[in-house]
């Protein structure tokens, strides 16, 4: 179907309103977050999106929701003050994820920063075997997903975070995660710490052999 994205019969200002509108209307529409290439299809040539997300932004300001940049898009996400009162309509069903254990987020956060890594690499990280159930979890809620083979021997497959990941936490690219050289100054994290899967407290050695699904 043909769509008039010009508008030239139009004045510029009623134009612009409708290329808010569609804009709004798609991103509203998507259930993940919504690329440039994408929006572009629906104003026209020389129309500047970022103009038109920013007036979005502010006919937005007061409301319980907001436009976010996540994921390489944008996409429509409830404000964070109005996150108790969502839990208590919908409760954890209504989050969509379940809640990642401490080893899980763990191993996602290796993932994150070191990728592509193959499980492996992760095991030798902890110096214990990292399930391919944990592995199962991850890829089960998108967060990750299979990258490069490994060019060690036997090829193994590596792993990688996705657009999900990238959109469950916020961000907008991978170049938004907390630098680690800023963690470590500021005396948050250590990369020798995280290596030993020792940045959690009282994240004791028995816990750690349950949640890795260590294999005897």
């Amino acid at each position: 179907m043909l769509v008039d994205t010009e508008l030239e019969h139009l004045p510029a200002e009623l134009r612009w309103r409708e290329w808010m509108g569609r804009v709004e209307a798609v991103i509203f529409a998507a259930s993940e977050p919504v690329t440039r290439e994408v929006l572009a299809r629906v104003v026209g040539r020389n129309c500047n999106l970022e103009l038109i997300i920013d007036d979005i932004r502010a006919e937005l300001t007061g409301r319980p929701y907001e436009l976010v940049a996540v994921a390489g898009g944008w996409q429509h996400r409830t404000k964070k003050a109005f996150g108790d009162s969502i839990h208590a309509a919908f409760g954890t069903a209504g989050q969509g994820t379940k809640e990642l254990s401490q080893s899980e987020a763990l191993v996602l956060m290796c993932i994150a920063y070191f990728q592509p890594i193959t499980r492996g690499e992760l095991s030798s990280f902890f110096g214990k075997e990292v399930s391919r159930d944990l592995i199962g979890v991850l890829r089960g809620q998108e967060l990750i997903a299979s990258g490069p083979r490994s060019p060690k021997p036997g090829a193994p497959y590596t792993y990688v975070t996705t657009k999900t990941f990238l959109s469950q936490f916020g961000l907008e690219t991978l170049r938004q995660l907390p630098d680690f050289e800023a963690l470590e100054d500021a005396g948050l994290l250590s990369k020798e710490k995280l290596l030993a899967g020792d940045i959690v407290p009282d994240f004791s050695s028995n816990h750690q052999n349950a949640d890795l699904g260590i294999e005897d």
